[in-house]
C-alpha cells in the first residue's frame, strides 16, 4: 500500500502540519508583541552618556535633547526622590523627558551615587550635599554650547522636596517642577504612618503601639543615638533598618522647607499633587507653598485625584500586573491623565510670558 493510501501517515502529516502552522502564528504574535513593544519604548530625543565633575566626585549622568533641529535648548534638571535611583529611573523619566523636549527642553538626570556603578554612597549625603550636587550640574549644564543657560530649572519629586529651594538658593533656576515634594520630615514620617495603618485597617491598640514606637524612635535620634543603641532600643526588631540606613534619617530628620521656599519667590513653580499620596501630606504642602509663594503669583497647583504619590494612575499602581504590562505597551499611560501635558504646557508657557507671570492658569 502506498502512502498516500495509507489513513496512519496521512494524520501523521496532517498533526504536522497544524503544529508547523501553530508555531508560525506564535512567532508572528511573539514578533508582533516586541515590535510593540519596542516601538512603545522608543522616544522621540537623543540621549547621551554624560560626566560632570563634582569637587573630588564624578556625577554619570544622561543629557536627553529635542530633535527639533534647534541649536540650543532649555533645560530640566532632574532631582531624585528617596532611595537608590538610577539616571531614569528605570526609565520611568523617559515619558516626561520626551513630553520635556516637545516642548523644546533639554533633560539632565544622573545616578545617585553608588547607583549602578556610580562612585560614592548616597545614604552619606545630607540634603545639602545633594543641593551642592545639583548646583554643580547646572553649573557644568551652562558651560554647554547646546544648553540655553538663561533656561535651565528644576524638577524634583518627594524627597527633593528638601532640596529644590536649597538649589535655587545657590543658583539661578528659571522655573521649578514639584511633583509631591515633602515640606517637613517629621510630619511627613507621622502623616504616612498613620496613612499606612489606616489602609491596612490597623486596630487601634496596632496604631497605638507603632505610634509609640515612632515617638521613641524621635527621641533616639534627637539624642544622637547610634546605630547599636537603636537596635537595643527596638530589642532586635529593625524592620530593615541598616547601619546606612540610620545614619542617613540622623542627618536629615530635621529638615523642614519652610523657610528655604523663600529662595523660590519670583520663581515660576508647577506644584503637582496627587489624590491618593499616603506617603506625603499634600493639604500640608499646599498650604505651606501657597503661605510662602503665592504672592508673587508665580504659583500654579495641580492636582491629580485618581494618581498615587508617584503620580502614576492608582488604578494601574496597585496591580503589579498593570504595571509590568502598562510599562511594557503603553509605558506614557502610566502616568495620571494630564500630568504631562501639563509639564508640556507649563514649559510653552514660560517661553511664551518669557518666564514673567505664572505660566498656568490658577486653579
Amino acid at each position: 500500500m502506498s502512502d498516500s493510501m495509507c489513513p496512519k501517515n496521512r494524520f501523521r502529516r496532517r498533526g504536522l502540519g497544524v503544529v508547523v502552522w501553530s508555531l508560525v502564528t506564535v512567532l508572528v504574535v511573539a514578533a508582533g508583541l516586541v515590535g510593540v513593544v519596542l516601538w512603545q519604548n522608543s522616544y522621540d530625543m537623543n540621549e547621551q552618556r554624560v560626566t560632570i565633575r563634582h569637587g573630588g566626585h564624578t556625577l554619570h549622568g544622561v543629557l536627553a535633547t529635542p530633535r527639533d533641529g534647534r541649536e540650543r535648548h532649555g533645560l530640566i534638571v532632574y532631582v531624585h526622590g528617596d532611595g537608590p535611583v538610577d539616571a531614569t529611573h528605570d526609565d520611568g523619566y523617559k515619558p516626561m523627558w520626551e513630553a520635556n523636549a516637545e516642548a523644546g527642553y533639554a533633560s539632565l538626570s544622573w545616578d545617585k551615587p553608588g547607583v549602578a556603578g556610580a562612585p560614592g554612597e548616597w545614604l552619606d549625603q545630607s540634603m545639602d550635599d545633594r543641593a551642592d550636587e545639583a548646583a554643580a550640574a547646572v553649573a557644568w549644564a551652562r558651560t554647554r554650547p547646546d544648553i540655553d543657560g538663561d533656561r535651565i530649572g528644576l524638577w524634583g519629586a518627594s524627597q527633593a522636596g528638601w532640596v529644590l529651594p536649597k538649589i535655587a538658593a545657590r543658583t539661578p533656576v528659571s522655573f521649578v517642577v514639584a511633583v509631591s515634594p515633602a515640606v517637613n520630615w517629621l510630619r511627613q514620617g507621622r502623616y504616612n504612618l498613620l496613612a499606612e495603618l489606616r489602609a491596612e485597617g490597623a486596630s487601634a491598640a496596632r496604631t497605638k503601639a507603632e505610634v509609640a514606637r515612632s515617638d521613641a524612635t524621635r527621641q533616639l535620634l534627637d539624642r544622637h543615638a547610634t546605630f547599636e543603641e537603636y537596635v537595643k532600643a527596638v530589642r532586635g526588631d529593625t524592620r530593615g533598618m541598616t547601619a546606612d540606613r540610620w545614619g542617613f534619617i540622623s542627618r536629615n530628620y530635621t529638615a523642614d522647607a519652610t523657610q528655604d521656599l523663600r529662595a523660590l519667590r519670583g520663581v515660576p513653580v508647577l506644584l503637582a499633587l496627587a489624590g491618593h499620596d499616603v506617603n506625603v501630606d499634600t493639604a500640608d504642602t499646599e498650604r505651606t507653598y501657597r503661605r510662602v509663594l503665592d504672592a508673587d503669583g508665580e504659583l500654579a497647583v495641580r492636582h491629580y485625584p485618581e494618581a498615587t504619590h508617584s503620580l502614576l494612575k492608582q488604578s494601574v499602581e496597585q496591580s503589579d500586573l498593570k504595571i509590568t504590562l502598562t510599562a511594557l505597551f503603553a509605558p506614557r499611560s502610566l502616568f495620571a491623565d494630564g500630568f504631562l501635558d501639563d509639564q508640556r504646557r507649563f514649559l510653552d508657557g514660560l517661553d511664551r510670558a518669557g518666564t514673567v507671570g505664572s505660566p498656568l492658569p490658577h486653579r
